[in-house]
């Protein structure tokens, strides 16, 4: 597979073999659907829609297949989901988790059990009650129901109990991290009345978050206005939303110049010809990284010098260079420098060096040549290509095959060699565990996890957030999971938006797209 390298953003995938299979098969009974509930008329086209106010008009990559966020899981799409559903917490600027629809939360004193208090007098767009009966209802159905791509993500909850507007979720460990984890990528709460019928709530979604959608083309277009009831109504300045799946990322900024849409995320290659239209381009902080995925149970990986080969063959700055157009970054760990969980101890413990890597594959007894590969990857992937060219120099031979169904294999550790990018997870101890735990969906190498990681991240969940050793372990844990064979890190790239400069600045909260406070003037 050869050619020309174009640019690509990586794309978040689901978090486990189970909700791999089955969110598939669900994509392809609601694929056909149109719900059309009342409709806003036309959104498009500048800051005011056709019935007044301020209107959104967001191309967006990632336009969410699935409505139901229990279905729709933890990747990109929670940031579109996040116009019509709350959480019981929130991320501010510092990555920190602050209050939502719950107002505040407190841990007994052994810390395996933590209360949240929700706010009074809230209510779900179809009128039922936001309380801890909602809480507990939305935990339960994204551990049990088939479909949930989330029940991964919540092994710490033994069970919910709801007292009036408390929800008493019961831990099966000390897990301080929980507060962080429930937030909007994990439990983005939808109305139980709603939630009854999970299909007909992935077509026609229900929550209590700051838009309530009118209108849904699945795949192609949502219409959203602006909830009266939601908690911070009086912060939201967007009256309408109108959300569309980007087309072609090189349509994207003439849309964007035209007004067909004011605000959108784009391709690095698309950033200078957006600022040359006189577009705000902005990157939004974020946790993206993607990674080189090995299965050390099968050969020739399970040979620790032809994974340290593999490691020294690769030169993460090509991959920045040639894909984000200086935007993104060379990365060896899944956090971003300057983040709580970065361990400056392990930057750059596999430097780029062929010599030594060739030296590697001939102490392990193998011939330049003589190791051949299949990269197994959904798509065509520029990362592919790079990653084939390097290998190549050290004698490392790859042939990259392109399987649609690439996540069943995937998630079901099949593979043996595989290209992976990921969001990241609020919570960094949930992050560490999707890489390096024994059941990590992004460990491709299961059930293997590198000696010590599982004492370290048991530490990190029984440290309280507002510790002075929180720091400390933290790290200490990312440090015992980056020993792991299994994930060679190559680079970050952006959340690059781009937007009309009649929309005022977002918040800087982290992977997060947050529409509070946010203006929009009039004109285009």
């Amino acid at each position: 597979m050869s050619g020309r390298l174009t640019t690509h953003r990586p794309r978040p995938h689901l978090p486990s073999a189970r909700g791999a299979r089955r969110l598939r098969v669900a994509a392809l009974g609601t694929a056909l659907v149109t719900v059309v509930a009342p409709a806003l008329s036309g959104c498009g086209g500048g800051a005011a829609s056709a019935g007044g106010g301020a209107a959104l008009t967001w191309a967006s990559s990632y336009f969410p297949a699935h409505w139901d966020p229990v279905v729709g899981g933890s990747g990109a799409q929670f940031r579109e989901l996040s116009l019509v559903y709350a959480s019981l917490t929130r991320t501010d600027a510092t990555g920190k988790a602050v209050p939502d629809l719950a107002k505040s939360w407190e841990y007994n004193a052994k810390g395996d059990q933590i209360t949240f208090h929700l706010r009074p007098h809230l209510k779900f767009s179809d009128g039922a009650p936001v309380d801890g009966a909602a809480v507990k209802a939305a935990v339960e159905r994204a551990k049990k129901q088939k479909n949930s791509a989330l029940f991964g993500d919540l092994t710490s909850i033994r069970s919910v109990e709801a007292k009036g507007l408390d929800a008493v979720v019961h831990l099966t460990q000390v897990d301080y991290q929980i507060p962080q984890l429930l937030g909007q990528r994990v439990l983005q709460i939808a109305s139980p009345k709603a939630a009854a019928s999970p299909a007909k709530l992935d077509q026609n979604p229900v929550g209590a978050g700051p838009f309530i959608v009118t209108q849904l083309i699945p795949g192609t277009k949502a219409v959203l206005k602006k909830n009266p009831d939601y908690w911070d109504a009086r912060n939201i300045h967007i009256d309408n939303v109108e959300l569309t799946s980007a087309p072609d990322a090189t349509t994207v900024v003439s849309g964007l110049r035209t007004g067909t849409y004011n605000f959108a995320d784009i391709d690095p290659s698309q950033a200078r010809a957006a600022k040359m239209a006189g577009l705000d381009v902005f990157v939004q902080p974020g946790f993206n990284a993607s990674n080189i995925s090995l299965n050390i149970n099968k050969a020739p990986f399970n040979d620790d010098k032809v994974v340290d080969a593999v490691r020294y063959a690769i030169n993460r700055k090509e991959f920045v260079d040639k894909l984000t157009f200086g935007y993104g970054r060379a990365t060896d760990q899944p956090f971003p420098q300057g983040y709580v969980a970065y361990d400056p101890k392990s930057e750059n413990a596999y430097p780029y060096d062929p010599a030594k890597s060739r030296k590697l594959l001939a102490e392990a007894g193998h011939k330049s040549g003589q190791i051949k590969l299949n990269l197994v990857i959904r798509e065509e992937d520029p990362q592919a290509e790079i990653v084939q060219s390097q290998l190549a120099k050290v004698g490392i031979s790859v042939k990259i095959k392109i399987d649609k169904n690439w996540a069943t294999p995937f998630f079901a550790k099949d593979l043996a060699f595989s290209l992976y990018a990921t969001t990241g997870r609020d919570s960094a101890a949930q992050t560490l565990t999707a890489h390096f735990g024994p059941d990590g969906p992004l460990n491709l190498s299961s059930p293997y996890e590198p000696a010590g990681f599982e004492a370290a991240i048991a530490k990190v969940r029984r440290t309280p957030l507002t510790s002075p050793d929180y720091a400390r372990v933290l790290r200490a844990a990312t440090r015992a999971g980056l020993r792991s064979k299994a994930l060679v890190f190559t680079y970050s790239s952006p959340n690059l938006m781009a937007k009309s400069k009649t929309i005022s600045d977002l918040p800087k909260n982290p992977a997060h797209i947050d529409w509070t406070g946010v203006t929009i003037s009039g004109g285009n």
